[in-house]
């Protein structure tokens, strides 16, 4: 019994690992697809999340059946658990990177005052937030998962920067309320991911 859940939970593991790795290929697409205003690129994240729905679906019924054939205690549940809201996670970031793909569609390019926010510190904060998180879980590392949070509270305050910005902007000039309420949802949007 013992060596059939170990067996399960190396493929648990193993299609978390894989579903984190696409799942940061999509994000790290999407913001470049906007970065470059790549609208092909946009396409292709847009194209590609079914499959994050796909392993999304693959890891909800691994972990349903080793509830079903095994009894996994202590250590195996929690990671078991662990790796349910990981995945539930995992399968919202994609969902996000769709939204950030869709938000190119929309604009086709960026707006001229794009350069004046903060939005690709916001970027970068973003993303390592992701790999963090990512790498503590493959490496079951506590501190690094502590340093995740950290960066919480830097997002929060480009968050309410980029909110500043844009508002002063539109306010500065109306013909730049269209582009400046889509890039205050995009904000939004960034912000999700951590």
């Amino acid at each position: 019994m013992e060596r059939l859940l170990d067996e399960h939970i190396e493929k648990l593991k193993s299609r978390v690992i894989k579903m984190c790795s696409l799942v940061d290929e999509q994000v790290q697409s999407a913001i470049k697809s906007v970065e470059d205003e790549n609208l092909e690129l946009s396409m292709l994240v847009i194209e590609k999340d079914s499959k994050v729905d796909k392993y999304d679906n693959k890891i909800d019924k691994i972990c349903q059946k080793i509830f079903a054939l095994t009894q996994p205690v202590a250590f195996d549940l929690r990671f078991i658990m662990s790796s349910l809201t990981i995945n539930n996670n995992l399968e919202r970031i994609g969902d996000i990177a769709v939204n950030i793909a869709e938000y190119m569609t929309m604009i086709k390019q960026k707006p001229m005052f794009f350069n004046q926010t903060k939005l690709d510190e916001m970027f970068k904060i973003s993303k390592q937030m992701l790999n963090d998180a990512i790498d503590s879980y493959i490496q079951g590392n506590e501190v690094l998962a502590k340093s995740v949070i950290e960066l919480d509270d830097a997002l929060d305050k480009l968050n309410m920067d980029n909110h500043k910005i844009l508002v002063e902007i539109m306010k500065q000039d109306k013909n730049n309320i269209e582009s400046g309420v889509v890039l205050l949802f995009y904000v939004k949007t960034i912000r999700k991911i951590g």
